[in-house]
């Protein structure tokens, strides 16, 4: 069988992000053979980097831990919000930590990003920057990028997307990312 990790870059209340990563999680769920595993970064606390932790032995077990489950893993989902045409300081650190790690956190799985935002592009500058750093370190990132905006009118009051075109561009990323493989090579 094979594992999908899916986790936000917000830890938000409220998070629109969020309800998108459940959404997409949702969908992934209904693949045969797919164990669908929703991280919550909480769950893995982090310092700010610094290599002066890394060299005084204080790297976050946590940091380790999520790489081996990075590592492990045959899909990694990441939805998180754009902060200033960036990527979020949560998601930033967390790259930064596990990319000291080596469980083979980027060489394995395959990746899929998104982002919901209040402007009309939907965060799609944020994850193209975070898409740009995931694959320097060698993560393979499926085609689609997932945004979504306006935030305010994206989804009902049940967390479904209200516009066809996204419901569609997730049912696509869905299928890219339970499809593409590293295998065969």
């Amino acid at each position: 069988m094979k594992t999908a990790l899916t986790l936000c870059g917000s830890t938000r209340n409220g998070s629109y992000n969020e309800i998108l990563r459940r959404y997409v999680s949702g969908k992934l769920r209904e693949v045969e053979d797919l164990e669908v595993i929703d991280l919550d970064l909480k769950d893995f606390p982090m310092p700010i980097f610094s290599e002066d932790l890394e060299e005084a032995g204080e790297t976050p077990e946590a940091a380790g831990r999520l790489a081996e489950m990075f590592g492990k893993a045959d899909i990694v989902l990441i939805i998180s919000p754009e902060y200033n045409s960036g990527t979020t300081p949560l998601i930033t650190n967390m790259v930064a930590w596990l990319s000291r790690q080596k469980h083979g956190q980027w060489r394995h799985a395959v990746f899929g990003l998104g982002a919901v935002s209040s402007g009309k592009y939907g965060g799609v500058v944020g994850i193209a920057h975070l898409r740009d750093s995931l694959s320097k370190l060698g993560a393979l990132l499926v085609p689609t990028l997932l945004g979504v905006g306006p935030a305010s009118q994206a989804f009902d009051e049940n967390g479904v997307p209200l516009e066809d075109g996204i419901r569609r561009k997730v049912e696509q990323m869905v299928k890219e990312l339970t499809h593409f493989s590293r295998g065969g090579i």
